[in-house]
This record gives C-alpha cells, structure tokens and sequence, in this order.
C-alpha cells in the first residue's frame, strides 16, 4: 500500500510550483509514496489592494495553512522562507530549508535596461518597503509605488504600461520560466535581498517525527546555516513587512560567514548598513551579534519611528 502524503499550498502559480517541486523530490525520494496537494487561501491571497505592510506583513501568507497543519488536515507546508514569520505556532517546526536559488531581487522593464537607466520622475513598482527604502536612498527622484498581486499579476500590470519598471524576487520568475523577462538582477550589496529570499521552507508538526524524518535529505546545511544567520537577525530586531529591513549571509572561504544587514527609515532618507565575519558554525550567533550592534547603532531609533 502507498503511502498518502500531503502538502498544505497556497493557490499561487508561484506556491504550486514550488509545492509541486517538493512533491517530485519527495516521490522521487520514495516511489511507494503519493504525495497530494491540498490547496488554501491565506489572508494575504484575499486581501490584494492594500499594502502588506498595513495589514500585518509575515504571516499573512501562513497561518491558515499553519491551521490546517496543527488539526491534521496536511502533513507538510511549503513555504518561501521570506514569508516566514521568524516565531512559529507551538507544536510547529521548520523540518528542512532547500538549496538556495538565485538571492538577488530582479529588475523588469519594457522601457528600461537597468535600474540605472531610468529618468526621474520614472515609475517603479514593489510590494516591497526594503526595496523601497534602499532604492530611494540611492535615487529619490524616483516614484516609488506599491505593487500588490501574485507574479503574473504584477507582470500584467506592468504590460498594461502602469509601471514603467517593476522588482521582483529573481527567483521567483526564474523558477515560473520568466527568467527571460529579467533586464537586469541588482547585486546583493546593491539591494540587499529579505530575509531567506531564494530558498523554500517545509514546515511541519514537531510531533510527526515520521515525515519530518523523510523530509531530512531536502535539507541544504549551507543554505540553513546561512537563512538561521539571516532570522536570528531579524529575530532580534523584531522587524517584518512594517520595516524596512535586509539581510543577506553568505558562507565565504575556510567555514567563514559573511553577514550584511541595513535596517533603513521608510523613504530611506536614513539608511544603517553594517557587516559582520565569523564561523559559519556560529550563525546564530553572528545574526544576533549583529542585530544587536545595529540597535545599539542607531537601528533602535529607526525602527522607533516607524513602529
């Protein structure tokens, strides 16, 4: 007899792509397996013209899968760890973070080239207040508005000439086969991309040490040693979708991590950057190190601003 596994999604082409890239892995992984798809609409699906930021930021996107985790309906959730609230509901637990894809956040036109390229008074379009404040730092003679709507969404927007640029996750037009469609993908230390941004999370019930056993060989120990440095950070700060925050780890040479944060003011007038070096096997450590610098630097008086 088969054994019947099945993942909790939202209905996003974006979600099933990745959920159903999961699911190949794992039926791959285990041929008397039959993984099934169960698919769920989040608050952050229903509510699409107000921006994220004004209506709760992470979580949004989790917590009615997260339900139906912790009353049995699914077995697993799949999940872009930039979504991912950095405290998770009791009895639940992040069980494997896969290889990282592409970091950076991508630069879409049909006018433009790059970033650099666009004139003043251009209009640019992210759901993004880490975008925002950090690309407002480097060009304020920019209009900068919201862009709500999954992928598809905000590429019809920008065809119907609403936008004359628009940023998005590189990774997640790579992985919908609109990798075609990136102008240009701004560097790391450019725009710092979010928290965990290019790698998915599986999440499932801490108590279900049966699948959460299955689902080991998913895990990428660089990329986990890296997105822990990257959410210990924020956890520290207590920063989400309300404030503008970036941090970006990498694992450098000889077991070193590199660890590069900002935390910003809104229309990135003030903009904290600072780095940090360390033993990769350290990453919490580093990720709060940092954090706490970064406070103890002029972050606290940022975010109390905002907050």
């Amino acid at each position: 007899m088969k054994q019947i596994i099945t993942i909790g999604t939202r209905k996003s082409l974006l979600a099933l792509w990745q959920s159903n890239y999961i699911k190949s892995c794992l039926e791959k992984e285990y041929p008397n397996c039959e993984v099934r798809l169960q698919k769920i609409v989040t608050k952050g699906d229903k509510i699409l013209d107000v921006p994220l930021s004004k209506i709760g930021g992470k979580g949004l996107f989790t917590k009615e899968i997260e339900t139906a985790l912790l009353d049995g309906e699914v077995d697993l959730a799949v999940h872009s760890l930039k979504d991912m609230p950095t405290k998770l509901p009791d009895g639940l637990c992040l069980t494997a973070i896969t290889e990282r894809a592409v970091v950076g956040d991508a630069f879409v036109s049909n006018k433009y080239n790059s970033f650099a390229e666009m004139p003043a008074g251009a209009v640019l379009g992210t759901s993004s207040l880490r975008r925002k404040a950090q690309l407002l730092a480097k060009r304020p003679d920019l209009d900068i508005r919201d862009l709500r709507g999954n992928v598809d969404t905000r590429l019809h927007k920008l065809d119907e000439g609403q936008y004359d640029a628009i940023i998005l996750a590189a990774a997640g037009l790579t992985r919908l086969g609109y990798g075609d469609r990136i102008k240009e993908t701004l560097p790391c230390d450019f725009c710092i991309p979010a928290v965990g941004q290019g790698a998915l999370a599986i999440e499932c019930r801490t108590d279900n040490k049966e699948v959460r056993a299955m689902l080991e060989f998913l895990n990428h120990p660089a990329t986990k040693s890296c997105t822990d440095a990257e959410r210990a950070f924020l956890g520290l700060v207590e920063g989400g979708c309300q404030v503008p925050i970036g941090v970006h780890a990498d694992i450098i040479e000889n077991g070193k991590m590199h660890v590069t944060a900002i935390i910003a003011s809104l229309d990135g007038s003030t903009l904290l950057r600072d780095e940090i070096d360390g033993d990769a096997t350290n990453a919490v450590a580093l990720g709060q190190t940092l954090g706490k610098r970064m406070l103890d630097n002029g972050g606290k008086e940022i975010l109390d601003e905002i907050l």
